[in-house]
């Protein structure tokens, strides 16, 4: 169910239609384009250093060719995916590459996607499993480890200053982003779930400055639309990473509106602030690794590692939820029965689709999203 578009939105489609277009502008006047595969590896560290970040996405339905003559289909569909996108010259804008050890595929692929199709600048980046206080001193050394790099492969000095500069700038994203979804918390909202998720897609794809000024004319064309009475189903959205907004559109075609969500390009990233009243690294340390949400860090099985989820559905008046999980992707596999009962346990139903980053059963999917929506209706 979509709001009328104006000036800042046809933009924003421009550009998520065109995601790399700014950066491979960038590219052009001599800027090194650094392409990072996940939130792991903190873009503020490649800003700092004069780097473009571009967070390495995948094409939606793009059938995997070249990409099984050098790893089993038994993995990731996703990062099989991003894979391909290089090997058929859609990356070939990328100096540099990043691939942080946020699962086993990622791992393993790195040197296979190293040796086949190496870029200018490739680096793996360590993360541990499991938050403990010598785990969060193992990542600090690491993400210090990644800046000598950095600042290696680009002949500069990452300063104090310079990073500080770089953790504002990305604070000022995610404080307009908040705004924004603090504009879906009204009944009806004001912007849809699949603008939502438009914006935080081209927000891994451009610079952080030219972020932030979408951001503020987005946030001014938002504010200033009248208030709707369209009461619907208000949906939270949970699971593996999805950078395309079509099953967003489809799910609010359906009659819903999808108000928040737990995934990593949302909530996740952008419902806190680096603090850096600590340290600079300290605050990098802490905004992604202990406090980022992600299934393939080991919080331990109680149960309550759900209660922040719990907290989404009262904050934005939920009714139901809808979860999309990736074919062996066993972190949120294996999270999904816990994350069902707790659920169930506080009345909060909700609906699972696998998927193996094709929605090529699109009609399948349609069924049960409508079937759901008229359980909450």
């Amino acid at each position: 169910m979509g709001n009328s578009a104006g000036h800042s939105f046809e933009k924003l489609n421009d550009l998520y239609n065109d995601k790399a277009y700014l950066v491979k502008e960038y590219g052009k006047q001599g800027k090194k384009i650094i392409g990072y595969l996940c939130y792991f590896a903190p873009p503020e560290l490649i800003t700092a250093a004069g780097m473009v970040p571009y967070r390495i996405m995948g094409r939606m339905g793009d059938e995997i060719v070249q990409a099984h003559n050098y790893v089993e289909p038994l993995g990731c569909p996703y990062i099989r995916n991003c894979f391909e996108q290089d090997l058929k010259g859609n990356l070939d804008f990328l100096d540099g590459r990043i691939i942080p050890h946020s699962c086993d595929t990622a791992q393993r692929l790195y040197g296979i996607w190293n040796y086949y199709k190496s870029a200018e600048y490739n680096y793996c980046l360590n993360v541990p499993h499991k938050v403990t206080p010598w785990s969060l001193d193992f990542f600090k050394r690491e993400l210090q480890f990644f800046k000598e790099s950095l600042e290696t492969y680009g002949g500069v000095e990452i300063t104090d200053e310079a990073l500080q500069n770089a953790i504002s700038l990305y604070n000022e994203n995610r404080a307009m982003v908040r705004e924004l979804y603090d504009l879906r918390k009204e009944q009806p909202p004001r912007l849809s779930g699949s603008d939502m998720f438009k914006t935080l897609i081209v927000g891994m794809a451009i610079p952080p400055e030219e972020f932030n000024a979408l951001l503020k004319e987005i946030l001014a064309e938002v504010k200033d639309r009248p208030r709707g009475n369209q009461k619907l189903p208000r949906i939270l959205f949970w699971g593996c990473i999805i950078d395309d907004a079509g099953l967003f559109e489809l799910i609010e075609g359906c009659g819903s509106w999808i108000v928040s969500d737990d995934t990593c390009i949302g909530t996740k990233s952008y419902l806190r602030t680096i603090d850096t009243s600590h340290g600079l690294m300290e605050g990098l340390t802490k905004g992604y690794f202990e406090q980022f949400r992600c299934p393939r860090t080991d919080r331990g099985p109680d149960i309550h590692r759900f209660d922040y989820v719990l907290d989404l559905v009262r904050e934005y008046d939920v009714q139901g939820v809808i979860g999309y999980t990736l074919s062996f992707c066993d972190p949120f596999k294996l999270d999904y029965p816990d994350m069902r009962d707790y659920l169930s346990e506080n009345d909060i139903p909700m609906l699972l689709i696998d998927d193996d980053y094709s929605l090529s059963h699109l009609e399948s999917i349609r069924t049960r999203v409508e079937a759901f929506l008229e359980i909450l209706a």
